[in-house]
């Protein structure tokens, strides 16, 4: 009886064991130092609907994110994609010397209307206050677990400027600036910078090279072409929105130098363009136009002098007689 007994048992711990693992077998004794987060960029987006059609968006067509920042009185943030994985969020994209942003990026969708067309021009939404306190803390967690600089805290419209607009010109970067998590130029340096572009502002290539320096994706072209105003107008949205028209303009120069020299010397003015355009007198008679001068008729030929006659030659002269001899002269005794 002891002998079935001890079979019975012995037979129900064999069924309990766990069966012995089938694939390869792995060892974390050890973690490689050299390595790092595969997202280098967070970028911030507006959904341009409300939060039921975000959450559909995001949820069943081909585009997503990694967090969805709901427009609640008390926000809800969706985890949508897990960080390992790349959401389709960033499209045909550019930053620096990065491009097709999806794969190293971490991007946050935040439920707002966007903007609307109206008889007295674009007119973009603002966001509630309680949804930029939940989203700051957001942006901190993640920004500090992947090491994202605050330089690579950007907009879709910083990486895409010619296609996209948000999260548009409401947004208040300067609230994550204050905070730590968004690069932001030094006000008393653009205040220094003011008065130097006051004197004469950069040419054209002057701003595309800038802009450049600074990650945006242009065509140095030379010229203030429809490009060039489009990216001006979307680094204007994040550093200047009062006034995002895409003009050159002072101010606009001041934060684009601050940004991309933030502490070494001070630019010099730059010469006043000559003038090479004729200076028109205001109330002065013209000069009427001088005739013009009649050609000079060409001088008939000189004939040629005639040949001088040979003169004729001289006639021989005739001897000249000897002279008669002297008479003697008397002695005077």
């Amino acid at each position: 009886m002891k002998t079935l007994v001890a079979t019975l048992l012995l037979a129900l711990l064999a069924g309990c064991a766990t069966p012995p693992p089938t694939g390869p077998q792995y060892d974390h004794t050890y973690t490689a130092r050299g390595q790092s987060s595969r997202a280098r960029f967070l970028v911030l987006h507006y959904t341009v609907s409300n939060r039921a059609d975000s959450i559909k968006i995001l949820t069943q067509q081909e585009v997503s994110a990694h967090y969805l920042v709901t427009d609640d009185p008390v926000p809800v943030i969706y985890n949508l994609v897990d960080e390992k994985n790349a959401a389709w969020h960033a499209g045909n994209s550019s930053w620096k010397n990065f491009t097709q942003l999806n794969n190293s990026s971490i991007g946050i969708e935040i439920v707002n209307p966007g903007w609307q067309d109206t008889p007295g021009g674009r007119v973009y939404a603002p966001f509630p206050q309680a949804q930029i306190d939940a989203l700051i803390p957001l942006v901190r967690d993640i920004v500090t677990r992947h090491h994202i600089a605050p330089e690579n805290v950007l907009g879709h419209s910083d990486i895409a400027p010619l296609r996209k607009q948000d999260p548009g010109p409401m947004f208040p970067w300067r609230q994550l600036a204050a905070a730590g998590l968004v690069a932001w130029p030094d006000a008393n340096r653009v205040a220094m910078l003011v008065p130097i572009f006051q004197v004469q502002l950069p040419d054209i290539a002057w701003y595309q090279k800038k802009l450049a320096t600074w990650g945006y994706g242009l065509v140095q072209s030379g010229v203030l072409d429809e490009q060039t105003r489009t990216v001006l107008s979307a680094f204007q949205m994040k550093y200047r929105p009062a006034n995002i028209d895409g003009n050159p303009d002072v101010e606009t120069a001041a934060l684009l130098e601050a940004l991309t020299n933030p502490t070494g010397p001070l630019p010099q003015p730059l010469p006043a363009p000559v003038i090479t355009a004729p200076v028109i007198i205001p109330d002065a008679t013209p000069m009427p136009p001088q005739p013009p001068v009649p050609p000079v008729p060409p001088q008939p030929p000189v004939p040629p002098e005639p040949p001088v006659p040979p003169a004729p030659p001289e006639p021989p002269q005739p001897p000249v007689p000897p002279a008669p001899p002297a008479p003697p002269v008397p002695v005077q005794q």
